[in-house]
């Protein structure tokens, strides 16, 4: 009696199982597009999303050090360029005035009558606090009132540190020869220091005895053979 149960009932599965695959059959035949994929909406899956944005964070960590030296030497170098500028126009200016023109660091190159520093690197900084360039009437390589003020430089915010190896000097009097007046005031200057700044980010200016500035490299580089 089971048995004969049990088989009636798997009859009539089977017979429900024809009636549905003929029905699905039939409703495919009337809606052809009923199996068809549904569109894609537009724009980017949040997986896609995420593997562009890992992308992008690696490409950074490696891009942003690169980026970060690159601003630090565009720094040195506009420091670099600006004082070897104004040293040429003193140089210039005295020979054209056939007279002394002093080039000297100033803690106030600004102030309504700036003057020469008289202490050795003001603040740590040296020659990045500023400078004046002024005729030296007097022949002292010391700036009064009445002294013609030809340049100012404010201070470099951007360089932390610019060293005179000189200690004792704090700046340059070029004669109408365009030679400095005191043979001991040849120096080599060092653009940058650290932490902030790299050796190899630095750059290291020779000052000759004739009067002639130049850049010789970077923060290793020194003067020797380049005093010219």
């Amino acid at each position: 009696m089971i048995l004969c149960c049990t088989k009636e009932l798997l009859n009539s599965v089977i017979l429900l199982l024809h009636i549905t695959k003929d029905r699905v059959k039939h409703d495919l035949k009337r809606f052809p597009g009923i199996l068809h994929e549904p569109p894609r909406p537009g724009g980017f899956t949040l997986v896609e999303v995420m593997i562009v944005l890992s992308l992008i964070a690696i490409l950074t960590s490696f891009a942003a050090p690169m980026f970060s030296r690159l601003i630090q030497g565009a720094r040195i170098s506009s420091g670099t360029n600006t004082f070897l500028s104004d040293m040429r126009f003193a140089r210039s200016e005295a020979m054209r005035r056939g007279g002394s023109v002093v080039m000297c660091r100033s803690d106030s190159p600004e102030a309504s009558e700036p003057v020469c520093a008289t202490g050795t690197r003001a603040g740590g900084a040296g020659w990045a606090r500023g400078w004046i360039v002024f005729q030296d009437q007097n022949n002292n390589g010391i700036r009064t009132p009445d002294a013609p003020l030809l340049r100012v430089q404010s201070a470099i915010a951007t360089i932390n540190a610019i060293d005179d190896s000189n200690v004792s000097s704090t700046g340059f009097r070029f004669t109408a020869t365009g030679r400095l007046a005191n043979a001991n005031a040849a120096a080599t200057l060092v653009f940058g220091a650290g932490p902030l700044f790299a050796r190899e980010i630095r750059r290291t200016v020779c000052v000759s005895v004739g009067g002639n500035a130049r850049s010789v490299g970077d923060g290793a580089a020194t003067c020797a053979g380049n005093l010219l």
